[in-house]
């Protein structure tokens, strides 16, 4: 049975890969297309192979600044999303200005973050932090309103207090709603760390993969390039799996979106 559904579930899209891959290879070779434009994918993964201790070092360097910013969004999201849920006239009063870390341009305040927190990891953490703090915000502050008005109002009748409700009614509700943030954020927040690199990735030791990219461009090692590229989507996936996982262990024994 498991291994049925494992067939059914892997199956389809591993064989879709391989179909991308040839008429990738086969199309780059029969046009003749140069490798600095478009490199075949047998180029790409043997740039990974012979790159790969960089490769590796690098994807290392960047999984540190985006789990890091990735956990102060949760962490600063869900306090943010709990204090603008405690009153409606605080929400409509500060809910606004939070949608300006969705709608702020990274790339444009990177130098800024190098200013207030130099070049490095913190100014990468900070831009992986604006990029994925926002989903984080706006699907738990969904999540605690969304709690049944007739909950609600039996535990108003056995005299719970707000800190009470808080923790037994509105968060265990709001839970699903709350991974559905972290899975959007788990995303937004490699990315935000690669476009942090571009402009303040570098200090000293190992460079993340922004750099790795740049350095690649500037020597038109367009397979390395792709290299990188494809360590960040698999950096991301990871990430994205972690928080789907343990939203599966939570949610599986009382809610339906976990099944």
């Amino acid at each position: 049975m498991v291994r049925s559904v494992l067939v059914r579930s892997v199956l389809p899209p591993a064989a879709a890969l391989v179909v991308l891959l040839a008429l990738w290879e086969g199309t780059v070779r029969v046009l003749g297309i140069q490798a600095f434009l478009l490199p075949p994918p047998s180029a790409v993964f043997a740039s990974g192979w012979h790159d790969a201790g960089q490769l590796a070092a690098s994807s290392w360097v960047t999984a540190k600044a985006a789990l890091l910013g990735f956990g102060l969004s949760a962490l600063a999201g869900a306090l943010a999303a709990i204090v603008l849920s405690s009153s409606r006239l605080l929400e409509r009063a500060l809910y606004p200005y939070t949608m300006f870390l969705q709608t702020v341009p990274i790339v444009a305040i990177a130098p800024l973050l190098v200013l207030w927190f130099g070049p490095g990891q913190r100014a990468v953490a900070a831009s992986a932090f604006i990029v994925s703090v926002f989903p984080v915000i706006a699907n738990t502050l969904s999540g605690l309103r969304s709690v049944e008005p007739a909950l609600r109002d039996l535990f108003r009748l056995y005299g719970a207090r707000r800190f009470a409700t808080l923790l037994k009614l509105e968060l265990p509700s709001a839970l699903p709603h709350i991974f559905t943030g972290l899975r959007i954020a788990s995303g937004l927040a490699v990315i935000g760390a690669i476009v942090g690199e571009f402009v303040a990735g570098f200090s000293e030791g190992t460079a993340g993969l922004g750099i790795l990219v740049l350095a690649a461009y500037r020597q038109l090692r367009t397979d390395l390039m792709f290299a990188a590229v494809l360590c960040a989507s698999v950096l991301g996936i990871f990430l994205f799996g972690a928080v789907s996982l343990l939203s599966a262990r939570l949610l599986q024994r009382w809610h339906p979106s976990a099944s």
